[in-house]
């Protein structure tokens, strides 16, 4: 009679160690647990780390609005050059506009002519000349650029130009000084702030890679 009992709980014994040794092995589970997040999941997740193809073009919906004509027309652009960088282009707009800007007041001219339009290179030289004409002589000290903002922009599907329309609100220092050197006008000492309307064109596609000022509205 003891036999059996003891064969029993002799099996009972080794049911127990076996659970352990599984549960020690596999662990536990409690409650829903959800399914393993395959790779792919895992970056459909991350949006932010995502190119969602399609999607706006963040180089350009940071300067513009979406969908609006001067986007369109920057898309144009990459269309027609696909190494075209509205980001690139607002930064060197507003390094272009320093130097053109103190270029006139200098009345330092030969080293713009390349980044101007003729007619606009023409005009510049021509209220240069008066004022010396006038003996008048300016005085001027670049603070920097407190804004840049893409205005507008057009392209020309059937030559390739570009246009784009840049406004800019400069600081600087200027003085205006007769032929005796005295004032007649500004303050060494007073910060002017300068607001500009420049349009900027180019042909895209080709290998010269400079912008020209083509129009100006102060």
């Amino acid at each position: 009679m003891e036999s059996p009992l003891i064969q029993l709980l002799v099996l009972a014994g080794i049911a127990v160690f076996l659970i352990l040794r599984l549960k020690s092995v596999l662990g536990t589970r409690e409650g829903f647990e959800k399914p393993p997040v395959s790779a792919a999941e895992k970056r459909q997740g991350r949006p932010d780390l995502e190119v969602i193809e399609g999607g706006p073009d963040r180089d350009i919906t940071d300067h513009v609005e979406e969908e609006s004509p001067a986007a369109q027309a920057f898309a144009s652009m990459k269309r027609a050059e696909p190494s075209f960088s509205v980001s690139e282009f607002v930064q060197g707009a507003r390094g272009a506009y320093e130097m053109i800007l103190m270029g006139f007041e200098n009345g330092e001219l030969d080293a713009l002519k390349g980044f101007l339009a003729e007619d606009v290179y023409d005009s510049f030289v021509e209220a240069v000349a008066d004022r010396e004409d006038k003996g008048l002589t300016i005085e001027a000290e670049f603070i920097g650029v407190r804004e840049t903002a893409v205005v507008g922009a057009h392209f020309d599907d059937a030559n390739n130009t570009a246009e784009v329309t840049m406004r800019f609100v400069g600081e600087l220092t200027s003085v205006v000084r007769d032929r005796d050197g005295e004032i007649v006008e500004g303050d060494a000492k007073a910060v002017k702030r300068q607001k500009d309307t420049w349009v900027f064109a180019r042909s895209m596609g080709t290998d010269d890679p400079n912008w020209q000022l083509v129009a100006t509205d102060g």
